[in-house]
Formats: C-alpha cells, sequence, structure tokens
C-alpha cells in the first residue's frame, strides 16, 4: 500500500524543514556565528522555528499515516496535512518578529489544532468508533 498523502506531506515537511535551515545558515554567516546562538536574537528566534517545527512534524506526519493506512483519512486528510505545512511556514516567518505576531499565532493555533484534531480521529478508529 503507497500512502499518497504521507508521502507528499513528507516530502513538503523535508522541503520546510530544508527551508528553515538555509534561514538559520543566512544569520550565521551574517553574524559569523559557527556553533551555538552567540546570544544573536534573531538566529536564536530562527533556531527555534527550526526545532519547533522537528517537534511537531513528526507526530502529525505519524497520525496522518497511521490514518491513512486505515483507511479512514477521506479526502479531507490532505487538506488538513496541506493546511498544517501552510501554517508551519506561517509560523517560520512569524519568528521574525521578537513580539510576536498573527503569522506565529495562526502557525501555532493551527498546528496545535491539527495535532489534537488527528489525534481525536487516530483515537476513535482505534476504538472500532469511525
Amino acid at each position: 500500500m503507497i500512502l499518497q498523502t504521507t508521502l507528499s506531506l513528507a516530502a513538503a515537511a523535508a522541503i520546510l524543514n530544508i527551508w528553515l535551515s538555509i534561514r538559520i545558515g543566512q544569520v550565521r554567516a551574517k553574524e559569523k556565528i559557527i556553533h551555538g546562538d552567540g546570544g544573536n536574537e534573531a538566529l536564536i528566534r530562527r533556531m527555534r522555528a527550526q526545532a519547533n517545527f522537528i517537534e511537531n512534524a513528526p507526530l502529525v506526519l505519524i497520525l496522518i499515516a497511521v490514518i491513512e493506512a486505515s483507511e479512514k483519512g477521506g479526502s479531507w486528510l490532505p487538506i488538513v496535512g496541506g493546511v498544517f505545512i501552510l501554517a508551519r511556514v506561517s509560523h517560520g516567518l512569524g519568528m521574525e518578529n521578537p513580539k510576536g505576531g498573527p503569522l506565529r499565532s495562526i502557525g501555532v493555533l493551527v498546528t496545535m489544532l491539527t495535532l489534537l484534531g488527528l489525534s481525536v480521529v487516530a483515537a476513535l478508529i482505534a476504538l472500532g468508533r469511525m
């Protein structure tokens, strides 16, 4: 069985992770910071954006994979995954603002709702209620 939605979203997540890494490298090169964060606030925010992505994306991808493998995902699953990826782009861009802002807030809110929603669906599937 090929998990087309999961494969597509995993590819998008990998590209997003590369983009987040490049953004870190740009600050490192500009500020000549080879190791750590050098106390540079911009670098810290970009590093946290990537770390936050790495903290959340695997759980979302696992949930999407098991839901897709159970054949209970339907046409809504790729939409949820796509919205999650867009939310993570929003979060990454929003982390540029030292005071937060709407892009970061949207990214956080959509990520948490995605995790919650997928977790509920996975639990319902496991209980045979879906």
